[in-house]
C-alpha cells in the first residue's frame, strides 16, 4: 500500500470513528526516562517468574463486544484497533491451551494502547503485567507489591498512595443496586441526568459523583463492602492479611471500581499524592474468560496491572530525578569536503570498536554549522578535519570543557582520545553477548 493510500485509509477511519485519537510520541529526553523504565521493569519481572509476550495492535471485534468494551474502532465488520490488551492476552491463552502449563502463567508486555477520554481517545505507552490461572489473592498482592517496589528503588518513595476497593460477583452486585435505588428513591431531584441514568442500568458510574450534592450523598450511601458474600469476603479477608504480612499501607476507596465492567474481587490503584494523578492500577478479572468463550465450563482466574509510562516519567522530572546519560559522546568529528571524509570515515569505525562513543558529521555543510551540532552534541571532545589536515595528517583537536586544543597525529588519535576519556569508561556493551551459539556437529 502506497504512503498516500494509507493516509487516505486512516483519514476516512478517523472520519468514521465518534471519537477523536490523540497520538503520543516520546523524544530523545522522555525516551531515555522511558528505556531506564523498561530495563527496571524487566529486571523485576524476570526476578519475580515474568515472561515477556508481544500483543498484536489489532484484535477480533467480537471480543471487544463479548468483554462489554466501550471504545471500539472497526477497521472492518471482523477487526478493530485494540483498546483493550487484557482481553487480546486472555483470549490467546485460551486459544492457545496454555492452561495446559504450569499455572499460574506470568506475563509482562509493553504496549500503546486508545484510553478513553471524556471526548476522545488518548494513545498511551503502558507496562503491562498479568498472572493468569490462580485465584489466591496473594498474587493480587504481589502485583501491588512488585509496582510499589519499583517506585521506591527509582526515588518516589513517600511521593503516591494506594487505594484499594473489593467489588462482588454479578449475584451480590445485584442487590447492591436494589438497596442503592431505594437509597436514592427520595433524592433523585439531586441526581444529574447521567447519574439517574447510570442508577437504572446498574452501572458503576454512578459511583463517579457529577456535582457537590453526590458527593455529600456518596458518603452515606450504602457501600459495596457490605453486599460481600462468603466467598468474596474470604478473599478480600485474606488478601487484607498478606498486605499487611508485607507493610502494605493503603486506604479503603468504597467508590472506586476501576476501569472495566468484568472487573471482579480486588481493584487498586497506585496515585500521586497531592496531584490524585494516577500511576499505576490493578484488577483481578475472573469471570472475563466465560463471557470471551460462553461453552467455557469453569472460569479462568487472573489478575492484572498497568504501569502509565508518561505519567511515570514526568513524576520522575517532577522529583528532579536525573538520568545518566548512556548516549553521552567522547568525540563528535567535523570534516570538510571529500578528502576529509575518506579520512574520518575509517577512523570512526575505529573509535567505535576501540569503545569510544563518536558522532561524525559526515555530510559538508558550513564550517561554522559542523562546530554548531558539536557544540550542542555536549562531546567532550571535537576532532577537526579539513583538506590540510586531511593531507598532512595532522589532525586538530579541542576539548570542550576546557576550551583547549591540540594538535594530534592521525595514528594516534585514538590512544590520545582513550587516555582523556579513560579505559574505564569505554563502551564495550553489545547485545551479542546474549547468543549463546552451539556448533553444529555432524553425524
Amino acid at each position: 500500500m502506497s504512503e498516500e493510500n494509507l493516509e487516505q485509509e486512516i483519514q476516512e477511519l478517523e472520519e468514521k470513528s465518534p471519537h477523536f485519537i490523540k497520538q503520543r510520541v516520546l523524544f530523545p529526553e522522555d525516551n531515555r526516562y522511558f528505556a531506564f523504565l523498561k530495563k527496571v521493569f524487566k529486571h523485576q519481572f524476570r526476578k519475580s517468574g515474568f515472561k515477556r509476550i508481544t500483543v498484536s495492535g489489532i484484535t477480533e471485534t467480537e471480543l471487544l463486544k463479548k468483554s462489554s468494551e466501550k471504545n471500539i474502532i472497526e477497521l472492518n465488520p471482523e477487526y478493530s484497533l485494540k483498546t483493550n490488551s487484557t482481553v487480546w492476552v486472555l483470549n490467546s491463552y485460551m486459544r492457545h491451551e496454555k492452561n495446559e502449563e504450569l499455572q499460574p502463567v506470568y506475563y509482562y508486555y509493553v504496549d500503546n494502547v486508545l484510553v478513553e477520554k471524556k471526548d476522545y481517545l488518548k494513545e498511551h505507552f503502558i507496562i503491562w503485567g498479568e498472572i493468569i490461572g490462580e485465584e489466591d489473592p496473594i498474587l493480587d498482592m504481589e502485583c501491588i507489591f512488585i509496582i510499589n517496589n519499583i517506585l521506591n528503588e527509582i526515588g518516589l518513595k513517600d511521593t503516591f498512595s494506594i487505594r484499594v476497593n473489593s467489588l462482588w460477583l454479578k449475584k451480590e452486585q445485584v442487590k447492591y443496586f436494589e438497596a442503592l435505588r431505594d437509597y436514592y428513591s427520595d433524592k433523585k431531584h439531586l441526581l444529574t441526568e447521567e447519574t439517574l441514568k447510570n442508577l437504572e442500568e446498574d452501572n458503576l458510574e454512578v459511583l463517579n459523583a457529577k456535582s457537590e450534592d453526590e458527593e455529600i450523598l456518596l458518603g452515606q450511601a450504602p457501600k459495596m463492602k457490605k453486599f460481600l458474600k462468603k466467598h468474596s469476603k474470604l478473599h478480600l479477608a485474606k488478601f487484607e492479611e498478606y498486605m499487611k504480612m508485607v507493610g502494605l499501607d493503603y486506604e479503603w476507596d468504597d467508590n472506586y471500581f476501576g476501569t472495566k465492567s468484568y472487573y471482579t474481587n480486588t481493584v487498586w490503584e497506585i496515585f500521586e499524592k497531592g496531584t490524585n494523578i494516577v500511576l499505576a492500577r490493578g484488577w483481578r478479572y475472573d469471570t472475563l474468560s466465560m463471557a470471551l468463550d460462553d461453552e467455557l465450563k469453569k472460569e479462568i482466574p487472573a489478575t492484572g496491572f498497568s504501569v502509565k509510562v508518561a505519567r511515570l516519567i514526568k513524576a520522575l522530572r517532577n522529583n528532579n530525578i536525573i538520568l545518566e546519560n548512556k548516549d553521552k559522546l567522547d568525540l563528535y568529528v567535523v570534516q570538510l569536503w571529500d578528502e576529509a571524509k575518506k579520512e574520518v570515515f575509517p577512523i570512526v569505525q575505529q573509535a567505535r570498536k576501540a569503545g569510544i562513543n563518536v558522532l561524525a558529521s559526515l555530510w559538508t555543510p558550513s564550517m561554522k554549522e559542523q562546530m554548531l551540532k558539536a557544540q550542542r552534541s555536549w562531546a567532550e571532545h571535537i576532532v577537526i578535519v579539513g583538506i590540510m589536515e586531511a593531507r598532512n595528517g595532522r589532525w586538530q583537536v579541542r576539548n570542550l570543557a576546557k576550551w583547549t586544543q591540540e594538535e594530534v597525529k592521525k595514528e594516534e588519535l585514538l590512544d590520545y582520545i582513550i587516555e582523556k576519556v579513560g579505559r574505564k569508561n569505554l563502551d564495550f556493551y553489545s547485545p551479542m553477548e546474549d547468543l549463546l551459539i552451539e556448533e553444529m556437529v555432524e553425524d
